[in-house]
């Protein structure tokens, strides 16, 4: 079962998305700011990072950038999720070291495609 790591702030959209992942067989944990992103990365080294990008306390452009410095979590995917798609935030997010880039409203069809693709072979749902 794949750990994912949810950062997200808002409660709707991390509860939705967080239960939606689960019947999907994902183990998910959640943050719901930068800061506590990078310590549940420590704790729980997930297999992939869905980072909200607009956060409280410490945005999630500045937890990638850390988390992608980092020798022990550089190789966590990360998968930007940000519902202001605004042009340029697709470069801009991959420059911050994101390894995908999708919007909100979450498609979780399109967003599992997107993970499959970037979890070790023969995880994911």
């Amino acid at each position: 079962m794949p750990r994912i790591l949810l950062v997200e702030d808002n409660e709707l959209n991390r509860d939705m998305l967080s239960r939606r992942l689960e019947r999907r067989g994902f183990q998910v944990s959640i943050a719901v700011n930068g800061l506590e992103a990078l310590e549940r990365v420590a704790q729980e080294r997930p297999e992939l990072v869905l980072m909200d990008m607009s956060l409280p306390d410490m945005d999630g452009w500045e937890a990638t950038r850390r988390l992608k410095v980092s020798p022990t979590t550089r190789a966590i995917p990360v998968i930007a999720l940000t519902a202001h798609a605004m042009a340029g935030d697709r470069e801009r997010a991959l420059e911050a070291g994101c390894d995908d880039f999708d919007t909100k409203p979450v498609d979780l069809d399109r967003l599992l495609r997107k993970m499959q693709a970037l979890l070790p072979a023969g995880e994911g749902a």
